[in-house]
């Protein structure tokens, strides 16, 4: 039992950029996701629409472990997963990966160096035109076609005006586009 839970704390601390400790910023999150994943817009996430979308993030996943695992949260009359099913295959699989306690303090702040660090790709400490084109590349956003738009993006936020964007940028921009929920 010890070595699975080591194992557990583990994977979090390796895998935590994963897994924003805050609900508002997680449900932000998870609904973008959703909303990317649904490709045909019709309101649910199928199988397919699933397994492409894991294969662009390049997690190659056996196309029937992924059906029997999500079979279970699709409802008998519908096609795919709604979004609350989609919630609730998030929270099983999270809380089977990443059951144990939380490393961080839970503040706004962790929350945000924790998304930061997900752009900030080489650890260097800023987020370069390149770094956010990457991750805009692997959740398939269309933003990501040219470097042109991308380096618009962080002009946008870059208040010390060298070309990149450090934690404080990126602090000053989440606080201006995130509205704390009443």
């Amino acid at each position: 039992m010890e070595i699975i839970t080591n194992e557990k704390k583990k994977l979090s601390r390796q895998f935590s950029s994963f897994r924003l400790r805050s609900p508002s910023l997680n449900a932000l999150r998870l609904h973008r996701i959703f909303d990317l994943f649904d490709k045909n817009r019709d309101g649910f996430i199928t199988v397919e629409e699933l397994s492409q979308a894991l294969s662009r993030l390049g997690l190659d996943v056996d196309f029937s472990e992924l059906e029997s695992t999500v079979e279970s949260f699709i409802k008998p009359e519908q096609t795919g997963l709604r979004f609350d099913d989609f919630a609730a295959l998030h929270r099983t699989l999270d809380e089977s990966f990443f059951g144990v306690g939380c490393e961080c303090d839970g503040s706004p702040e962790s929350d945000l160096e924790e998304a930061f660090n997900v752009f900030d790709e080489d650890g260097d400490g800023f987020i370069s035109a390149v770094e956010l084109q990457n991750v805009l590349k692997k959740l398939g956003l269309p933003e990501a076609g040219e470097i042109e738009q991308v380096e618009k993006m962080i002009v946008s936020v870059d208040i010390n005006h060298d070309g990149r964007v450090d934690f404080f940028e990126f602090k000053n921009m989440m606080q201006t586009v995130l509205v704390p929920s009443s």
